[in-house]
């Protein structure tokens, strides 16, 4: 069992930055995969961005590459989600999770995927 506790949205004006950090507590954290998905109201939960187990390797949604990266420290436990540049269109709340699997990280951008754990979601708003 994982519990994920993320921190770090707030409001923020277009083009300005927000640090997203997730502290998981439980099982081994290296043990994970781990990433970022959000969710706008009105619309699907949609993936973000995802790193591997030992933070080598990493993979984003084309909408936020080049301005959000993730990023892990697994001797905090903590994953962290910088974002840059942002947009209206970024509003969203954004979910932490963790998951055991072991496939590519571009399954995490498909509908179908799943994860193990979900953290409670934090709300990110950008103003234009």
């Amino acid at each position: 069992q994982v519990q994920l506790v993320e921190s770090g949205g707030g409001l923020v004006q277009a083009g300005g930055s927000l640090r997203l950090s997730c502290a998981a507590s439980g099982r081994a954290f290296s043990a994970y995969l781990m990433g970022w998905f959000r969710q706008a109201p009105g619309k699907e939960r949609e993936f973000v961005a995802v790193i591997n187990r030992s933070g080598s390797s990493t993979y984003y949604a084309n909408s936020v590459k080049g301005r959000f990266t993730i990023s892990r420290d697994n001797a905090k436990n903590t994953v962290y989600l910088q974002m840059n540049s942002l947009k209206p269109e970024d509003t969203a709340v954004y979910y932490c999770a963790a998951d055991q699997k072991q496939v590519d990280l571009t399954y995490y951008s498909g509908k179908s995927s799943r994860v193990d754990y979900w953290g409670q979601g934090t709300q990110v708003t950008v103003s234009s």
